[in-house]
Order: structure tokens, then C-alpha cells, then sequence
């Protein structure tokens, strides 16, 4: 079978551990040099009867498998179940479930959350420098609405109204429209929406001279100031005025949600920025095909690794 474009085709297909062999293997040793993770040796030799490679150098840790060095080390679980649910992260347009997950490849209901919080530490872009051109920026509270809260919650966290917006998390977007492209998001968890939060999210992604559109938000103030093109769209009054609108990002947050609400359901504050690597992934390659985001995808495995401990929050996450 040629490299696969469905689902369908990427469970039959991954279902041959050559194939998951060769898949990971051509991202970890493009040349075809296989070479020891540990001290870059190129003397190594491939054990076939226990899918491992040893290294002739003198050092701990002589052997080592494919997966030493990517998300996927030190799991029990293997590739052929490891690759399709990657395939499924970055194509199930509202996200999956670990519920759904766990059902669908035989493992438990915390063994598929784990896997799903590791494929989304792949998913993590790095911002390839500041932008320029059109760019909108807005903000949104993600978390349960009060109203909905036990009496007692409400209580513990101080809560007086039902409106109130105290236990949500703010997350700061930007979006840039870049013409006749598919346009791009970066999201960013934030304290709070004060001026000096959202300038320094601004400054830090946005060239000067760009121009910058938001809604009437009095923290943007002094974004002219600070040499951006700044036009306002008061949504008071009306929601588009020619090109000034933030109607980009409210879609986008429309899609956040969607999958927030409708899949996932709860997702605790120290870990939503993993759901929005997941999300902004893909939408910004929203235009390519499956088989392309997943190729995109598994470039991320590498140099990364993800610990139960660190995802629980005893120790901070480990880079190889």
C-alpha cells in the first residue's frame, strides 16, 4: 500500500510495524544514517528479534529503540496504535475524546488521555518570528460559567454574581489574514486582559507598522503609540466597518469552543494551552490534505518527551 490518504487506510496501513518502522524512522534519519541518540555514533547494529539497535561505544544505555528521543519514549504502547491516533489528533476537526480514544484503540481511559497530552506536545509550533501586514487581536474566557456552578464552588472562589468572571481563564489570540493565504492564529494563556499583558503579547508577535485591528477594549489604547496602524471597531455600534473587524478570530474562537464544550467538556487551566496547540495546529493547516497534517505532525516527535509526572504538574516537561 502506497502512504496513506483516509483513516481507513492509515489503521490498515500502520497496522505492519515495518511500515510504522519506516515512517518514524525516515523523520529521526533522513539521510539514512542511523545514528545513537545518546553519543551520535554511527557504529550501531539492529537487533530484529527485540526491535532494537545497539551502540558499540562505551557508554550506559548501548541499546536504544526508535522510540528514545521522541513523545513516544518510554510507553509500552505500541507504534501501531501510537501513529493512527496521531492521524485521528490531527484530523478530527472538533478533537477526540480520551473516552473515544481508549474505545477505539483497546487501551484505558488514562493510558489514551496520556497519549492524547503527549501527540499534543508534537502539535507545538514554534513562532517562526514577528508577522506584518493585517493582523487582528481579541481575547476570550474559557471555563464553566458561573451560573451553572454548585453553590458551594461559587463560594470558594468568591464568586457573588452569576455573571462574574472569576474561575475562567483569558487566552489572547492574534490572526493574521495574509491575503489571498489561509490565515494563521497564535494563542497565548494570559493573567489578565491589562494593558501590559496584551501590549507585550502585541510587541512580541507583531512588527511595528503592522496594522493592528481590535474591538474597543480600553487596554489597547496605546498600540498607535507604540507604532502600529491601530483601528477600532466598536462592537456597541456594528461588527464590521470595511476591513476593521475581528471577525477572524471570533470564528476561530467559535471552533475552540466547539471543541472545548462539545468534546472534551472540562479541560482544567494548567492544561489548556496543550488544547490550544491542538486547535491552532489545525487550523492553520486547515487548507492541507490529512495526509499532509499528519506528516507535519510526526516532524514534532522529536527532541520532545512529555513524563506522567510532568503532565500532573510534580516536575516541569523535559526537552531531549
Amino acid at each position: 500500500m502506497a502512504t496513506p490518504k483516509t483513516l481507513r487506510e492509515a489503521i490498515l496501513f500502520f497496522a505492519n510495524y515495518e511500515n510504522c518502522h519506516r515512517a518514524v524512522s525516515d523523520i529521526r534519519w533522513p539521510d539514512g544514517v542511523v545514528r545513537c541518540p545518546h553519543c551520535g555514533s554511527e557504529n550501531v547494529t539492529y537487533m530484529a528479534s527485540v526491535r532494537r539497535w545497539k551502540c558499540y561505544a562505551k557508554h550506559p544505555k548501548a541499546q536504544f529503540s526508535l522510540k528514545v528521543g521522541t513523545i513516544f519514549e518510554d510507553s509500552a504502547i505500541g507504534l501501531e496504535k501510537w501513529l493512527p491516533a496521531l492521524w485521528l489528533v490531527t484530523n478530527c476537526k472538533n478533537g477526540i475524546s480520551s473516552y473515544e480514544l481508549a474505545r477505539a484503540l483497546g487501551v484505558t481511559q488514562k493510558t489514551a488521555w496520556f497519549m492524547l497530552s503527549r501527540l499534543r506536545l508534537a502539535l507545538h509550533a514554534e513562532h517562526g518570528g514577528r508577522w506584518t501586514g493585517e493582523i487582528e487581536a481579541d481575547e476570550t474566557f474559557i471555563g464553566g460559567k458561573a451560573r451553572n456552578m454548585h453553590a458551594a464552588k461559587r463560594k470558594r472562589l468568591g464568586i457573588s454574581q452569576s455573571r462574574s468572571m472569576i474561575g475562567k481563564t483569558a487566552v489572547m489570540g492574534l490572526l493574521n489574514r495574509r491575503g489571498e493565504d489561509s490565515s494563521q492564529v497564535r494563542l497565548e494563556v494570559i493573567k489578565d486582559r491589562r494593558k501590559h499583558q496584551l501590549e507585550d503579547v502585541v510587541t512580541d508577535n507583531v512588527e511595528a507598522g503592522s496594522s493592528l485591528y481590535t474591538d474597543s477594549l480600553r487596554s489597547y489604547d496605546r498600540m498607535g503609540a507604540r507604532g502600529y496602524i491601530h483601528k477600532v471597531i466598536d462592537h456597541a455600534e456594528t461588527y464590521v466597518e470595511g476591513q476593521v473587524h475581528t471577525n477572524g478570530l471570533e470564528n476561530f474562537w467559535s471552533l475552540l469552543k466547539r471543541a472545548i464544550k462539545g468534546t472534551y467538556v472540562s479541560v482544567e487551566p494548567f492544561h489548556l494551552f496543550r488544547y490550544l496547540d491542538e486547535q491552532s495546529f489545525r487550523f492553520n493547516n486547515r487548507k492541507g490534505s490529512d495526509a499532509m497534517r499528519f506528516a507535519l505532525a510526526l516532524k514534532g516527535i522529536l527532541g520532545r518527551r512529555l513524563t506522567y509526572t510532568a503532565l500532573t504538574g510534580s516536575e516541569l516537561p523535559q526537552t531531549c
